[in-house]
């Protein structure tokens, strides 16, 4: 299916102290997006320290070198802006979306943390336990609570970095110390891990000025060497099951490693897609199948990537399905035809209009997400990040486009019960 290419405007830097820094301007709104991302996720804890990275990222938003508690807060708000940031297994992010003439603000406001958050005693305390509040409320007092996210990935894979609780044991937090919150600072908080991206109403020489200015000073630290967190397929099918004394029904998820979403981008697209073609809409295979026909799940759902972001993840990660069952419900019966219609798709190949149908579905949400300016500085941090290629902003939903039935029939013959691991839900709250 032949989709355009949209034509923002990439503009690339890097600055003497090693950040780099991604500009798409557009006079459209008089709006700017800012955005700060890390190269360090949950995926880069030691061990020892689960949740450092999310606690981490609270911690940026206590104070810094010129900034007491809470002046990041009313700057940004003070200004008609919004603010937030937020953890995932690969990178931290940072960001602001403002009225366009609020731009240095957010530009000093950043540069100045990335200098030097205020780390000491009081600010780690209070955020620990804000964090083990955040678990409580949304994982071990929320129905299906970190699941499948927190659940599949300790089935899945052996490593550490790849297998741990990203939210932390109480444990780990608590004994988190200010030594430990400054050794994470400065290996991962380095000028040479990070991307500053803006997107929005400004002028490119202009900002440049300004980032030069605020940025510039910022200590010349380089990036930490990457562990690889490669690791075999699997071989066998794993399996594992708890418990959830708060969950009315029972669920079940299941996963199934991809190709290198960095490295082998073309092989791992007809995965992005097939996760689509099985559960995006009525019409999907599994939604058509498990809901509508023989009504074994209440509801199902698709993606790749344990955070369901795509093109924000680097390998290990998979595609992952999910689904919700009425009360009594079959577990193996609604793996068994997961595995009958993806072996349908391999042989029989997709009906007429399935494939173009997702695709344009899949292009239209790619274009909606990168049509607010903060979601385009957001993108565009992460594809320079991890691809040194921010243009694919305006190509991701043309490659998605261009994957063949052929290869959605390949990518569906590999979802197999011996690379596939499974998590169920047993439901404690019917009883």
């Amino acid at each position: 299916m032949r989709i355009p290419a949209s034509k923002y405007p990439v503009e690339r830097l890097t600055l003497p102290n090693g950040l780099r820094v991604v500009l798409t301007p557009d006079r459209a709104a008089p709006v700017v997006g800012v955005a700060v991302v890390y190269d360090v996720g949950i995926r880069s804890e030691p061990q020892g320290r689960t949740g450092f990275a999310h606690l981490f990222e609270h911690l940026m938003f206590q104070g810094s070198e010129s900034l007491e508690k809470l002046a990041h807060f009313r700057y940004v708000q003070g200004s008609g802006g919004t603010f937030n940031g937020s953890t995932h297994f690969d990178y931290t992010d940072y960001f602001e979306t403002l009225p366009s003439n609020a731009l240095e603000r957010a530009l000093f406001l950043e540069a100045d943390r990335m200098r030097s958050p205020r780390l000491t005693e009081e600010n780690l305390r209070n955020q620990v336990d804000v964090v083990k509040e955040e678990i409580r409320v949304n994982v071990l007092n929320r129905p299906y609570g970190g699941f499948p996210w927190l659940r599949l990935p300790p089935v899945m894979f052996d490593t550490f970095a790849n297998a741990h609780d990203g939210y932390g044991s109480f444990d780990d937090l608590e004994s988190a110390t200010v030594a430990d919150a400054a050794d994470f600072f400065d290996r991962y908080y380095a000028c040479g891990n990070a991307v500053l991206a803006v997107s929005g109403d400004f002028d490119v020489a202009t900002a440049t000025a300004l980032i030069e200015r605020h940025f510039g000073d910022v200590p010349a630290r380089p990036a930490p060497v990457r562990p690889d967190f490669a690791e075999p397929d699997l071989t066998a099918e794993r399996r594992s099951s708890y418990e959830d004394r708060l969950a009315p029904l029972p669920a079940v998820a299941a996963a199934w490693r991809v190709p290198d979403p960095i490295t082998d981008l073309e092989a791992y697209l007809p995965y992005v897609v097939l996760a689509e073609v099985l559960t995006d809409g009525d019409a999907s295979r599994l939604v058509e199948r498990l809901v509508l026909r023989d009504r074994t799940v209440t509801s199902v759902g698709g993606y790749v990537g344990f955070m369901g972001e795509p093109f924000a993840v680097r390998d290990p990660t998979a595609l992952v399905l999910q689904a919700h069952l009425p009360p009594g419900g079959d577990v193996d019966k609604v793996l068994r035809s997961v595995e009958e219609e993806c072996q349908r798709i391999a042989t029989d190949g997709l009906t007429p209009d399935e494939l173009s149908r997702t695709q344009a579905r899949m292009a239209t949400h790619l274009l909606r997400d990168t049509d607010a300016v903060l979601g385009r500085a957001l993108q565009m941090a992460v594809l320079e990040q991890q691809r040194g290629e921010p243009e694919l902003l305006n190509q991701l939903h043309t490659l998605i486009g261009g994957v063949t039935e052929e290869q959605v029939v390949a990518a569906a013959a590999e979802l197999v019960p011996s690379r596939r691991a499974a998590v169920e839900v047993i439901a404690g709250g019917a009883k």
